[in-house]
């Protein structure tokens, strides 16, 4: 029983160090820096793109790709980039996601002097300590190979602060209502006979008809143990192949199918075999409420709900603008092998002083 996975629009700040397959499977423009991108010369030698009169210079992408190669070679290894999807590399993945952050950055800040949002005098003085904390931990070796100054980094995370800000001024009058029973979460226990199995690259192979066919009569054995009033702990003990076997979710966070068996059930009750892509489960009800939950679930809500208004307004300024690609320059770069350059804390730096 797998939870959904969400792309969280505001969620930019933090998104550079989730999961491998979420960087694999993101669902990002495929040009980075949005629909409709002009092609052209006359950019200086660095500029990368330019969003009317705002440009990406190279030491910009450099900080943001060298952060996140760095990150998740600590993590997985160097070989990590080995892996593709669909022919294309986790490498060029993460070149496409941090020119999509820097780009959505930039765009922020052009927003700012629509809304005329400014950093006041004290957020403008966290950004230069942030910046001195940051490049003082950077080697020679590191701010050669990433071409940057202490006014690149505090440039960056001006930009970060502002484009934070901005985020937060489009959203102040977004306090939607969430109901209890909008919001209502509950805990569950489930059996899971799988019908897939992993090969030895990781990926997910369905079984045949038949080894299908016996995983169906598996659960139906179960089931009708379950059923019969057989210790539900002791039957995930003997059977279920999910890790986990306690889940507490609300209405949107699980398959369609679990969630129309689950919040039909009364507590203690068991559900009939429920079908997903992952095999057969077998769900027992704990509980069909859980204040806790409850209330934390509807301040997501309402997060998510203050994150589509905000996506809504950035779409449509986006169409507003005109955006070039230095394509050549973006065409060359590429990360930098190099065991003097780890730097890996750009974006724990930034949030050590902005959070």
């Amino acid at each position: 029983m797998t939870k959904r996975i969400r792309w969280i629009g505001a969620g930019i700040f933090l998104c550079v160090l989730g999961l491998v397959i979420v960087l694999l499977t993101q669902c990002n423009r495929s040009d980075g820096i949005g629909t409709k991108v002009v092609l052209t010369m006359g950019f200086e030698k660095d500029e990368v793109f330019r969003i009317e009169g705002s440009s990406c210079r190279l030491p910009e992408l450099m900080v943001y790709m060298t952060n996140i190669q760095n990150r998740y070679e600590s993590v997985y290894g160097a070989e990590i980039w080995d892996i593709d999807a669909d022919g294309v590399t986790l490498e060029q993945n993460v070149k496409d996601i941090a020119l999509a952050q820097i780009a959505q950055i930039k765009t922020m800040n052009l927003m700012a002097e629509k809304y005329q949002v400014q950093l006041d005098e004290e957020e403008k003085a966290q950004v230069e300590n942030a910046a001195k904390a940051y490049f003082d931990s950077l080697s020679a070796a590191e701010i050669e190979e990433m071409g940057v100054s202490e006014e690149t980094i505090q440039s960056l995370y001006s930009e970060f602060a502002l484009a934070q800000k901005v985020y937060q001024y489009t959203i102040k009058d977004i306090n939607p209502e969430i109901s209890d029973d909008e919001a209502r979460t509950i805990t569950v226990q489930h059996i899971l006979i799988k019908t897939y199995a992993i090969d030895g690259t990781g990926q997910k192979v369905e079984y045949t008809q038949k080894a299908k066919q016996d995983a169906y009569q598996e659960a139906c054995e179960v089931l009708e143990l379950a059923k019969a009033g057989e210790d539900f702990d002791e039957l995930i003990r003997k059977y279920s192949e999910d890790d986990q076997s306690t889940y507490s979710f609300g209405k949107g966070d699980m398959d369609p199918a679990i969630e129309e068996a689950a919040f039909n059930l009364g507590t203690d009750e068991i559900s009939d075999l429920v079908e997903t892509e992952y095999g057969y489960h077998i769900i027992k009800c704990l509980t069909t409420f859980d204040r806790d939950e409850t209330d934390a679930n509807k301040t997501k809500i309402v997060e998510q709900r203050r994150e589509e208004a905000f996506e809504q307004e950035y779409d449509a300024y986006v169409e507003t603008l005109t955006r070039t690609l230095n394509e050549e320059l973006w065409e060359s770069v590429g990360f930098i092998h190099d065991e003097e350059v780890d730097t890996q804390d750009f974006f724990e730096v930034y949030s050590g002083y902005f959070e």
